[in-house]
Parts: structure tokens; C-alpha cells; sequence
């Protein structure tokens, strides 16, 4: 007899990091970055790809290691905004079918329903790869 599920304990429940460059030149940059990510424990990791021009099979094998590290633990790994190129890319590799991957458009300045008046939730915790050297935060 076993008892009740633990529910899994998350340090973040949601972490987004924007990527403008993932290939295997910049791979042990972005390797480091999601280590440390991964150590927060996110129970949700979004990767921005909105300004990621170009992903190679490195990439690709950098996700699928993230995404199987956040498995484990009950995580969610979600790629947002790919371009059509990287779409393909992401559909001919097959990861369309392991990772869920989102198109949402960008919200301009002044879009935001809530007033001024009400709380506002807390920002997830971001993150940018890619460009110029040491941009990774």
C-alpha cells in the first residue's frame, strides 16, 4: 500500500529565458546557464526563441537534456515564439511532438487590462542568452 502523492516542490514555479543565439558555438555558455537554472528547481522553464534566428542539432540535444532533467523532477519545459525557420527545424527533428511549443503575440506597452490601482503578480525570473559575450545573466 502506498500513500498519498507527495506534490512536488518547486524553489520557482516559472522561469522564461529569451535565447537570440543556440548552437553549438555558444552550447557550453547555455549548457552553464540552464545548470543553474535547473538548480532552482522551476517547475515551468519557457525558452523564448522570438530573436533566436538559427538552432543546430547541439541545440536540439540541449533541449531534450533540459527537457528530460525537468521531467524527473515534474517540470515543464515550453519553447515559445519560434520563427518558421526554427519551426521547421523543431518539426523535421520531431520535438514538436516531445515539447509543447507556443506562438503568442507580443503585448505592446499599454495593453495591460489591470489598472493601475490593483496588484500586479510577480515577474517570473528571466534570463537572456546569445549575442554578445557575457550577455548571459
Amino acid at each position: 500500500m502506498t500513500g498519498p502523492l507527495k506534490p512536488p516542490s518547486y524553489a520557482l514555479p516559472l522561469v522564461q529565458v529569451s535565447i537570440t543565439q543556440l548552437d553549438l558555438s555558444c552550447l557550453p555558455e547555455s549548457g552553464g546557464v540552464f545548470d543553474r537554472l535547473l538548480a532552482l528547481r522551476p517547475g515551468q522553464v519557457v525558452v523564448d526563441l522570438s530573436e533566436c534566428r538559427y538552432i543546430d542539432a547541439a541545440a536540439i540535444g540541449l533541449l531534450l537534456d533540459v527537457h528530460r532533467r525537468l521531467t524527473r523532477s515534474d517540470g515543464v519545459l515550453v519553447l515559445r515564439n519560434p520563427n518558421r525557420r526554427i519551426q521547421r527545424i523543431l518539426h523535421h527533428a520531431r520535438l514538436d511532438q516531445v515539447l509543447p511549443i507556443v506562438d503568442e503575440p507580443p503585448s505592446a506597452p499599454g495593453d495591460d487590462p489591470e489598472t493601475p490601482d490593483e496588484p500586479r503578480p510577480v515577474e517570473p525570473a528571466l534570463v537572456t542568452l546569445g549575442g554578445e559575450e557575457g550577455s548571459a545573466a
